[in-house]
């Protein structure tokens, strides 16, 4: 199977990553799974370039940036993909763009501190969105978390060049 077809096939749930996780599986794991298992959102947020954490996730190539910049039906899924992560994260969309809930705090949700494997997942996703034909979402994502994570957090100055840079 091609890049492309790996990635729409497991988007659509007709077939299963490397592990044999479908997309609907991953998308009811628990909040202590989401973070300590590092080979899933390479699949959920697709980009050009390997990750150093799961060579095994098929790349975003052109034929995929194409099927998800025409397919309602696979950008909605992905959509699902950011709605879950945002909650994993404490935030959630809205009509007026993307909010932290009541109950983000610095304890609980690690990536309000300086660095982290967070932080290069905020970034993918930043990127997979802006490529995947969702780019007012990713340019959302990217306010919120550069604005939430320097208001109630102390992200670093590194971490938020790399979510300004991650559309250019």
């Amino acid at each position: 199977m091609t890049n492309a077809e790996q990635l729409i096939a497991f988007y659509k749930d007709d077939a299963p990553d490397h592990r044999g996780r479908l997309i609907e599986e991953i998308w009811q794991m628990s909040d202590f799974w989401l973070e300590h298992t590092h080979d899933y959102v390479q699949w959920l947020f697709p980009i050009p370039e390997a990750g150093r954490f799961n060579g095994f996730a098929p790349l975003l190539d052109v034929t995929a940036i194409k099927a998800f910049q025409e397919d309602q039906a696979l950008q909605e899924r992905q959509r699902q993909s950011l709605d879950m992560m945002l909650d994993f994260l404490a935030l959630q969309r809205t009509e007026g763009g993307i909010r932290a809930k009541p109950e983000l705090n610095m304890r609980d949700h690690i990536w309000l501190k300086a660095g982290g494997h967070n932080h290069l997942r905020i970034t993918r996703m930043i990127r997979s969105l802006g490529l995947c034909g969702q780019r007012n979402l990713a340019l959302q994502l990217q306010a919120a978390v550069i604005q939430i994570g320097t208001e109630k957090g102390h992200v670093s100055s590194q971490s938020k060049a790399y979510w300004r840079s991650a559309l250019e």
